[in-house]
């Protein structure tokens, strides 16, 4: 069975009614970025930070996976499929999707403020002040705030590298460093870019483009793969 790698990013949720701060003029429901998703933001006013997330929890928990989330799911009866998602929620497992790698980490998962190594399911929607590790330290969100590393970089480049087929959704190719993993690619391998605007991608070998969301496109791109597996 080939294995099919796939880069997922806000478009796909966005289609489920999760916001995307790209596409809002810098705000993300309503919030700077600077405010509610970096280092200085949480050490300047944590409980802000938490009830942001809190907030977005609750909007994840309310959303319904979409066709497009369903198709890559599907697509795992032809295909040993890896999904690597820039996205913080968990539609992509609750449509199916078996083997999920999240860059940017999850919604539903926090850490201890100490101790990176020591993370934690989240039952329901709220993480509050006061919630703290086995160690006594204040818990966070365990999510990937800008101007943090990126830990997973690594396990995705090696991933990508051995694809048999690389699929692009819902992602313009803009945020570094999960944009470059296409050309971690092997020039021989067939390349979907799925996104209502066409990045701009250097050119490069077997790489099509499909000018639409992901509800539609994937079901496009199920059809152009057919005769791969």
């Amino acid at each position: 069975m080939k294995r099919l790698i796939v880069l997922s990013g806000a478009g796909i949720s966005a289609e489920s009614g999760l916001a995307t701060f790209r596409d809002s003029g810098g705000l993300w429901e309503g919030h700077r970025v600077e405010d509610v998703a970096t280092p200085e933001a949480w050490h300047r006013n944590p409980s802000l930070v938490l009830e942001f997330y809190n907030q977005r929890r609750k909007n994840a928990l309310a959303a319904k996976p979409n066709r497009g989330h369903e198709v890559l799911a599907e697509l795992q009866k032809d295909f040993d499929v890896t999904v690597i998602t820039q996205n913080v929620d968990d539609l992509h497992e609750r449509a199916g999707s078996k083997k999920v790698l999240h860059l940017h980490g999850s919604l539903f998962e926090s850490r201890s403020t100490l101790d990176p190594t020591l993370v934690y399911k989240i039952n329901g929607s709220e993480l509050n002040i006061g919630d703290k590790c086995e160690r006594g330290s204040q818990l966070r969100p365990n999510i990937v705030w800008f101007g943090e590393m990126v830990p997973m970089m690594g396990v995705a480049a090696h991933e990508t590298s051995l694809a048999d087929v690389f699929l692009v959704v819902g992602t313009s190719l803009v945020v570094y460093p999960a944009a470059g993993l296409i050309h971690a690619v092997p020039g021989h391998v067939p390349k979907y870019i799925v996104d209502p605007k066409t990045p701009e991608v250097n050119p490069m070998p077997n790489l099509h483009f499909v000018a639409e969301k992901a509800s539609v496109g994937m079901e496009k791109v199920r059809e152009l793969m057919k005769n791969i597996h």
